[in-house]
């Protein structure tokens, strides 16, 4: 097992490969594991790469879990009486990052030249790239952050006047490096939207509603789909039954409501 003097080298050539104001290949995860690594702590780690300390156990568990080995484990023992320690598995791992951020780096040193505005494609293509079995995805930006103690409130605007809440942890805020500004994607299950007609004056308590206007009513064998349409250009599709879409008397054309929960958005950023 290497010592800590290589540790450290082994950092600075990390820290030297960090692919510069671009898509950043899981850095932040990255980066806690070489701190790991330095310091044989994740509390320090945590420390250095300004995370909690449950936000770093979360990621570090989050990292053992898609990895096909752990990466990292605890050492048991030492001057202090033990620790956590990277595996040679994640040494290796680590190894072939700095690689693939090296050669990232220069992939877009090469692509900036040629084309006018690398961060506009980039960013159109991480979109597409992300793939999710939810039915609405909605890009948008921060524009509010409300932190409690374990959850937090996340205003989203979606654009075209429409904005969305989602209620998350409060670790989640700090794993997916939320601000206000930040772009994001708030994925909706199409199950998870109530649909609602003349629904001017009632009030709910689900914390999204969404207006619009009915773009699109199929029926299947049990459930069907209805879709809105809303001013702001966006869709929400929600799955209800055929017996709620006969009671209603849903047909396009129609104005209505969609009304979701806070805590069914789910919040995602392109890495």
């Amino acid at each position: 097992m290497r010592d800590r003097n290589e540790a450290w080298a082994w950092s600075g050539l990390m820290q030297l490969a960090q692919p510069q104001e671009r898509p950043n290949l899981g850095q932040r995860q990255m980066a806690l594991l070489r701190q790991i690594a330095v310091t044989g702590s994740i509390t320090q780690a945590a420390k250095a790469v300004k995370l909690s300390y449950k936000a770093a156990w979360d990621t570090v568990n989050a990292l053992n879990n898609l990895a096909e080995q752990p990466l990292v484990v605890g050492a048991v023992g030492g001057k202090h009486g033990g620790g956590s320690r990277l595996t040679d598995y994640g040494w290796r791992q680590l190894r072939f990052y700095e690689t693939a951020a090296d050669e990232y780096r220069r992939f877009f040193a090469r692509l900036n030249q040629q084309i006018h505005d690398v961060d506009e494609l980039t960013n159109f293509m991480r979109r597409l790239m992300m793939q999710t079995s939810a039915r609405n995805q909605f890009l948008g930006r921060v524009t509010r952050l409300h932190l409690g103690p374990i959850n937090a409130e996340v205003g989203v605007d979606i654009g075209g006047g429409d904005h969305i809440t989602a209620l998350i942890t409060r670790g989640s805020v700090e794993n997916l490096n939320l601000q206000e500004g930040s772009e994001v994607m708030a994925l909706v299950k199409a199950s998870s939207v109530l649909i609602m007609v003349g629904a001017e004056n009632l009030k709910l308590s689900a914390r999204n509603q969404l207006r619009g206007t009915v773009a699109d009513c199929k029926k299947g064998a049990v459930n069907g789909e209805v879709t809105l349409q809303l001013a702001g250009g966006k869709t929400v599709t929600a799955t209800i039954t055929n017996a709620s879409i006969d009671r209603l008397g849903i047909k396009e054309g129609d104005p209505a409501m969609a009304a979701i929960k806070s805590s069914s958005v789910i919040l995602g950023v392109a890495l």
